[in-house]
């Protein structure tokens, strides 16, 4: 029995026994606990039994030095997002500033802001196939640290900018930098986590998003009131911030095992694990578990060797499956409506809120309720199906834009006789739609891609879903200013009907991947039809908290 799911394990004693680890024993029964039918034994169905196995057994200790050790370096990658999502809000407060307008004379809709919002987007569309060769060449470590050094050198652009063209190529830095930090970021992230915590500390690096665009919305709120061009500067300046703090705290962290392992640094790949998910026991179930799928699922020639290759996401059919993941939950977590929140303002403006203030706080509003929707997410994420949260979320997605769409029509029916409570519900509807949307697919946008992938594709996999993000993010920044200046709340329309297909095909193509280590999708997407492999569960007998047997289905063997 192999923790892919066959009948047979694959080890390899002898090297497993020059680096002082003992080959993994999947279900060592404790003294007392052979009777299975023992009082207190209960079944319990699991997506793998071998894995949850050793997490039974090798319990990490949440509050040692080195669990807080592994929090930081999570942070420092939450970090990395965060200086994306600070553009997010950025934008939508400076364009309706008087002093940025004063300056550039862009208004707020139409082409010339629809190439301010989109040139950041080209930036990392193009930045993203060079992210992927230095975050394999150089690591994830390093990545990191040069995106934030990309990253303010266009803050300096931009911040100083007194013309539009030199803004704009500003825009353009600033996308090449962010690109670099959001591939070797969420791989750094789920390559360091524990299996059982991979879904948290994953969906908390996304979270970053809202710990960029809320500290975004506060401080354009505040400098709003500086009555000079500094109103616009100084958020500018401010998107350096969260960049000191990572290409600071950079040498303080460890790389990335799987990283390590991958670039043949076997034994500091096997220290690093037995220190922060084995509780210092070189002889950890999960140790082994892990050791032992990284040294069969790594090869030392793989294509992070080859910066040209991107074959087996084309010519394999676990690739092409693997990118099917990728392609939906890069596209569909760009283009569920959720890229109208770049033009909030705009919206709020829309909806009768006229006063720069005013929209000003409820693009505030928006950002802390999205964020309490994608912090409940993550909580949750570990033990959430991720299959039926898109499902089942993007339906409520369609459903929330239906009734705005819905009230915004009725209000511009209206002419000058408004009633405030129609413009109360569609900003409700509004909030509404977001907190479902960072509920459903904030946590996963950085889950599924670097879950669908594996080690040696995983940074080319990340990039390319960066180039796609980005492209997505080009479309609805380029033409959100443009459809909302000719159509208005008519745009809307367009994410309704396709939030529908995207939960249609949710359900079509997504492969489950929760409970299964990142080397045990490998049997997942190896088979005939993926889907249905990964709903594929084990039972398992606990006594007293221990797993002391996996119960066979003597009929799928046959």
């Amino acid at each position: 029995m192999s923790s892919h799911g066959s009948n047979e394990v694959s080890h390899n004693e002898k090297q497993n026994a020059s680096h002082g680890i003992e080959t993994a024993e999947h279900f060592v029964v404790p003294e007392g606990h052979g009777d299975v039918k023992a009082a207190g034994a209960k079944s319990k169905n699991v997506h793998n039994a071998e894995l949850y196995a050793a997490i039974q057994s090798s319990n990490i200790n949440p509050r040692s030095k080195e669990s807080f050790q592994l929090y930081f370096a999570i942070f420092v990658a939450f970090c990395c997002a965060c200086a994306n999502g600070y553009d997010g809000s950025l934008m939508t407060s400076i364009i309706a500033m008087d002093h940025f307008q004063n300056t550039f004379h862009t208004g707020t809709v139409g082409t010339q802001v629809a190439i301010i919002f989109s040139l950041y987007t080209v930036g990392a569309m193009v930045g993203a196939p060079f992210a992927a060769v230095l975050s394999d060449r150089y690591g994830r470590k390093k990545g990191m640290f040069c995106g934030g050094g990309v990253i303010i050198l266009g803050m300096i652009i931009v911040s100083t900018a007194a013309h539009v063209p030199q803004f704009v190529v500003g825009r353009f830095v600033l996308g090449l930098g962010i690109a670099v930090m959001t591939v070797a970021a969420p791989a750094y992230a789920i390559e360091i986590s524990p299996p059982h915590w991979r879904g948290r500390c994953t969906g908390f690096y996304n979270c970053g998003w809202f710990g960029g665009s809320i500290p975004a919305a506060i401080i354009t709120f505040g400098t709003n009131y500086i009555d000079s061009d500094y109103s616009w500067r100084i958020p500018l300046i401010f998107q350096a911030f969260t960049c000191l703090i990572v290409m600071g705290a950079v040498f303080f962290l460890p790389e990335s095992p799987r990283f390590l392992m991958a670039n043949d640094k076997e034994e500091e790949a096997i220290e690093f694990l037995v220190k922060y998910h084995g509780n210092g026991d070189r002889n950890s179930a999960l140790v082994r578990l892990e050791i032992e799928e990284m040294r069969e699922g790594i090869k030392l020639d793989g294509i992070d060797k080859v910066w040209w290759d991107y074959r087996p996401f084309l010519f394999s059919h676990s690739g092409r499956w693997r990118m099917a993941q990728v392609l939906m939950i890069s596209i569909f977590g760009q283009f569920s409506g959720n890229g109208l929140g770049y033009f909030n303002t705009t919206i709020f403006k829309n909806l009768g809120v006229d006063s720069v203030p005013q929209q000003l706080g409820y693009n505030i509003l928006n950002s802390v309720l999205s964020a309490i929707g994608a912090l409940t997410a993550v909580s949750l994420t570990d033990r959430m199906p991720r299959r039926e949260v898109l499902i089942y979320g993007t339906l409520a997605c369609a459903a929330a834009l239906a009734v705005n769409s819905g009230l915004s029509a009725a209000l511009d029916n209206m002419g000058t006789n408004i009633n405030i409570s129609y413009g109360q519900g569609a900003l409700a509807s509004y909030f509404l739609f977001n907190v479902i949307f960072s509920f459903t697919y904030t946590p996963l946008q950085g889950v599924i891609p670097t879950e669908a992938l594996e080690t040696t594709t995983r940074a080319k996999g990340l990039a390319l879903s960066g180039f796609i993000v980005n492209a997505m993010g080009f479309i609805n920044q380029f033409a959100g200013p443009i459809a909302l200046d000719n159509i208005k709340y008519k745009y809307i329309y367009v994410f309704v009907g396709w939030d529908i297909v995207e939960a249609f095909l949710w359900y079509l193509f997504c492969v489950e991947s929760q409970g299964r280590t990142l080397e045990q999708l490998e049997w997942v997407y190896q088979q005939p039809n993926p889907v249905k492999a990964s709903l594929k569960v084990d039972k398992v007998i606990i006594a007293d908290g221990v797993v002391v047997e996996k119960v066979v289905d003597e009929t799928a063997k046959a």
